[in-house]
């Protein structure tokens, strides 16, 4: 089989895969409405994989640009998911699944070093700025400005040390969809049970 071809038949693959899931979704009743398997694939994509932004959506179900475009247009003026606007970024979320502080979060949650400091802090209570530089490898002053961008979200305070805001919120999001992120987060979805039962008091 050509190149060209083993690139179709993967990409057929990975929607028929997301597909799936966005069939099985409440949400989703577009198959007599579209010869192609992009809108379910996107709706279980987004399922899986909430607050993925434009390009991860693209790239992750190997869209083209102006396919993905029509898609996610379609599907939000439908009502079937909606978008949030985050710096650079719009964000997309299945429609009414998420609250707004919900949907702030998973876009945190969706960036490496924020997610990573909350993955951190959440594992070890109590953890130094410092520590964290070392845990992420990367430097204080990126701890320091990510500190500031999660404060100001509501996701983390800063009055005694870092501290996680709606911990059991952020668990939840990360354990539900720990294998969108990364073996950190996989690794502290297994520990949950214990992280939920502590107590710092």
């Amino acid at each position: 089989m050509s190149r060209d071809g083993d690139v179709d038949e993967s990409k057929r693959a990975t929607l028929r895969r997301f597909a799936a899931l966005g069939a099985a979704s409440p949400l989703v009743g577009l198959a007599s409405a579209s010869d192609s398997d992009a809108p379910d694939a996107i709706m279980g994509y987004l399922t899986a994989t909430p607050g993925a932004h434009f390009s991860k959506i693209r790239d992750d179900l190997q869209l083209g640009t102006g396919e993905t475009q029509h898609h996610l247009r379609r599907l939000e003026s439908e009502g079937t998911i909606e978008s949030r606007k985050d710096g650079d970024y719009s964000r997309y979320f299945p429609a009414g699944r998420f609250s707004e502080f919900e949907q702030v979060a998973l876009g945190y949650l969706r960036r490496e070093t924020p997610r990573g400091m909350l993955v951190a802090l959440l594992d070890s209570p109590g953890i130094s700025a410092g520590d964290i530089a070392t845990r992420l490898d990367v430097s204080r002053p990126t701890v320091s400005k990510h500190a500031a961008e999660l404060e100001t979200a509501g996701l983390l305070s800063r009055e005694d040390g870092y501290t996680v805001e709606r911990a059991e919120t952020l668990l939840m999001l990360l354990v539900q969809y720990a294998d969108s992120f990364d073996e950190a987060t996989v690794e502290l979805a297994a520990a949950a049970d214990d992280l939920v039962a502590y107590d710092p008091d």
